[in-house]
């Protein structure tokens, strides 16, 4: 099948934080919802909700919607994104940020390129990556970890871990956390690592209440930013 025929991959950016939609709204998003009927999306209210904040004159319900989330397989992927081999365009969305990255979408990418389909990301916002730029870390080499262990001893371990590879390789190694659990991992990272580590933590990017530091363990120790239920990025250097 020629790829001309074939519809297009857009991997679309949405809003980190609330009332933050001029923060990430250009032209060729607009033109890329606009012109898009069926959308795989991490939660359909939010990305209702999105598509409506545009204001491009859309009828949201002519739209179709399916969930793509983290319990989403591959198997069943491929059947979502089996309109794009007749030539309908499909747009990803997560709840917050770019798709594919610590977001669901990489199992419809990896079909769209082993079937010759064009992927289009579209420039928009990720914390982490905004996070590692203010942070003042080493750009040229970094790992981002994910979510670490939810035991208490393991994810100790995985702490002590990342410090040593950070000394070791001078290595930003990059984590989050479910954010109701954030102070817990915030008072582990205090406890177990080195006084002159640095910590930067990275809480509601790019939202009213922003706030980016870097600053030594032994500092953090005496001035403890609470972070309960607020998204946040921590990294280690």
């Amino acid at each position: 099948m020629d790829r001309q025929k074939k519809g297009n991959l857009y991997l679309i950016p949405t809003p980190l934080a609330g009332n933050t939609l001029d923060k990430i709204e250009t032209r060729q998003l607009q033109k890329v919802v606009k012109n898009t009927s069926l959308f795989l999306v991490e939660n359909i209210r939010t990305a209702r909700r999105f598509i409506s904040s545009l204001k491009l004159g859309i009828e949201i319900d002519k739209l179709h919607f399916e969930v793509l989330d983290k319990n989403t397989t591959s198997k069943e992927t491929g059947k979502l994104c089996t309109p794009l081999l007749k030539g309908q365009d499909i747009g990803i969305m997560s709840e917050a940020g770019c798709p594919g990255i610590a977001d669901p979408g990489n199992l419809a990418v990896t079909f769209a390129h082993s079937n010759d389909i064009r992927v289009v990301p579209l420039v928009g916002p990720s914390s982490i990556f905004m996070a590692q730029m203010a942070s003042g870390f080493n750009g040229q080499s970094f790992v981002f970890h994910g979510y670490l262990p939810i035991e208490k001893q393991k994810r100790i371990q995985a702490i002590k871990i990342i410090e040593k590879e950070a000394r070791s390789k001078n290595q930003t190694q990059i984590f989050m956390e479910t954010p109701y659990r954030n102070n817990q991992l915030l008072s582990d990272i205090l406890k177990t690592c080195q006084p002159y580590t640095k910590l930067c933590i990275a809480k509601d990017v790019s939202g009213s209440n922003e706030m980016i530091k870097t600053k030594m363990i032994k500092e953090w120790r005496k001035s403890v930013p609470e972070l309960h239920k607020v998204p946040s990025i921590f990294l280690i250097l």
